[in-house]
């Protein structure tokens, strides 16, 4: 099995455990191969929840899809487009964490020098800190209470079924403040075209219509993707 699939089972045993950690199941017994590749097909299917809720692609996607409505095209890009350019951001965003995986549970396990369940716990090091890098204490502190368990003494210490919500609606607002930045900008340009066509008495001229152009070589001009993508990519 390859080293790439590991990993993703490996991120969504993570969620599988932390989703009902009163039920979690000790890993360190599954060590049959037929139990393990059971829950290695069953596991899969969990693997958009993985995606969304443990890694960058979250903030990623809902950026450009607040660019995308920010130009007033509600079809360019194409969804096919933002989705794909969003996963592989988020591969690029996420290989040092997953080269640690790799190399400290995955090339392990493959090697058949620990077990399955030793190797989930050789995991969770890399990612909680990537996810804890990324989530605010306000957050922490809002499931922490929800969950009724107080905040441990190191982030370490913290369960992963409370830091990965706090991790998921953290992406979300900063998301949001990037995407209101954006607006921004084609918001003026918006204001400025529907002025200049209300003082030409143009009122039935859809402003959209004839903003849109302005807002194509404003972004085109700026040399938009290179500085929303790399300032994207510089918020992690």
């Amino acid at each position: 099995m390859t080293g790439p699939v590991m990993i993703i089972v490996f991120l969504v045993t993570l969620m599988c455990a932390a989703a009902s950690p009163a039920h979690a199941i000790d890993l360190k017994d599954i060590n049959n191969p037929l139990i393990e590749t059971f829950l290695i097909i069953s596991f899969l299917s969990f693997l958009p929840a993985v995606l969304i809720m443990v890694t960058s692609f979250t903030r990623i996607v809902v950026v450009l899809s607040f660019l995308r409505h920010a130009f007033g095209g509600q079809t360019v890009p194409p969804n096919p487009v933002v989705i794909g350019l969003s996963l592989f951001l988020t591969f690029f965003v996420m290989s040092p964490t997953i080269d640690v995986i790799n190399e400290k549970a995955v090339t392990p396990y493959l090697h058949e020098e620990v077990s399955f369940g030793e190797a989930i716990d050789e995991a969770v090091p890399p990612l909680r800190h990537f996810m804890l890098k990324q989530t605010r204490q306000k957050d922490i502190a809002l499931f922490a209470g929800l969950a009724k368990k107080p905040l441990p003494d190191t982030p370490e210490e913290l369960t992963m079924g409370v830091l990965i919500p706090a991790f998921a609606i953290s992406e979300l607002k900063t998301a949001f403040e990037i995407g209101f930045l954006l607006f921004l900008p084609f918001l003026i340009v918006d204001m400025v075209i529907a002025s200049i066509l209300l003082s030409m008495g143009m009122m039935m001229l859809p402003p959209v219509m004839i903003s849109l152009p302005f807002k194509l070589l404003l972004f085109v001009l700026v040399d938009g993707w290179n500085l929303i993508i790399g300032s994207l990519m510089r918020s992690f």
